[in-house]
């Protein structure tokens, strides 16, 4: 009983939450391989763009629900997505148009690149703030959980219960939904097959008939559903704040770099790897070791190997590592 009870700790404070931060991570590292590997440039102002869409949707989401639209069990905001995307894509073609264009026009070295993209991140970071300005927002609505703990203790006689709250099961589903979308995309599509070959000869490419242009076009347009997804699925899991955005950028390049850069089954599995990694690091074991260990060896402390205001050094301390050992990544990006 008491290793159930040990399993259940785990599970509930460990592989779930773990799951569903992973998934959030890797659709975001999504993004981020996919410019990468079209564009060829890191765009530092990633974590804005989902800060962007997500507080479009918030505002859109508010609209909603002060006309009396919900969604029943599920969050609002998933019926605000489209709007959000329509914009976000919007606003990140008037961004390549106005700034990026001109610089990949002139064939600039990939770090003058990175250096606009920081620019770019500065100006719509206080875009987000002047939308929805700094202050914390909760904006998931409809049934908070689909199996709470206390349900899932009188089930099981358990002391320790499992809880697995309805984002958490929309992460999830949204998550796989969005990976096999992406991947059939660009496996199958005449278009994503286009914007393969651009990504790994842009002048075969050329020579091949396929417009630039519209490969660009394109690949702003997905990586703005992808920024939105992310975004809005962490903001309804956790809570939204522009700030918190800026901070996700390093676990999501951290993510997209132990994948492999420009590999897209890399940047999911270096999402679901950053995430456990951050979790096991900085979780407490104190509660499963007692439960497991004789009483007297049980500990006094947390057993934390990594306080949780560290849980940013984790990702730095990944992204390290593989640049050093590996900076292929796992599935040999570039």
């Amino acid at each position: 009983m008491d290793l159930l009870n040990a399993l259940v700790f785990f599970l509930n404070f460990v592989v779930v939450p773990a799951l569903s931060y992973g998934s959030q991570l890797a659709i975001g590292a999504l993004g981020v391989t996919l410019i990468y590997g079209v564009l060829r440039f890191s765009n530092f102002a990633w974590g804005d763009t989902m800060a962007f869409g997500t507080a479009i949707c918030i505002l859109t989401t508010w609209w909603f629900q002060s006309m009396g639209i919900s969604a029943g069990p599920l969050p609002t905001a998933l019926l605000a997505l489209p709007i959000s995307f329509v914009v976000t894509a919007a606003l990140m073609l008037i961004t390549d148009k106005t700034v990026y264009q001109f610089y990949r026009r002139q064939k600039v070295k990939p770090i003058i690149m990175v250096i606009v993209s920081a620019g770019v991140m500065f100006v719509m970071n206080g875009v987000v703030r002047l939308l929805i300005g700094t202050a914390e927002q909760d904006f998931a609505d409809g049934t908070p959980f689909l199996l709470s703990a206390r349900t899932f203790k009188d089930w099981t006689g358990l002391n320790e219960g499992l809880a697995i709250k309805t984002t958490t099961a929309v992460t999830l589903v949204t998550a796989l939904i969005t990976m096999a979308a992406l991947f059939w995309f660009l496996q199958k599509t005449r278009t994503g097959k286009s914007m393969r070959a651009f990504s790994d000869n842009e002048d075969l490419a050329l020579l091949s008939g396929i417009n630039p242009d519209r490969v660009v076009q394109v690949t702003w347009v997905i990586a703005a559903a992808l920024a939105v997804l992310a975004g809005t699925l962490y903001g309804l899991d956790k809570s939204f704040r522009p700030l918190i955005y800026f901070q996700l950028l390093l676990p999501i390049f951290s993510a997209a770099v132990v994948g492999g850069l420009g590999s897209p089954l890399g940047a999911v599995a270096g999402g679901f790897v950053v995430a456990f990694s951050e979790v096991v690091v900085t979780f407490a074991w104190k509660k499963v070791l007692t439960y497991i260990l004789p009483a007297s060896l049980a500990p006094e402390g947390l057993t934390q190997i990594l306080s949780t205001d560290y849980k940013i050094a984790v990702s730095f301390s990944i992204l390290i590592i593989v640049l050093l050992f590996k900076p292929t990544g796992l599935f040999k990006g570039k």
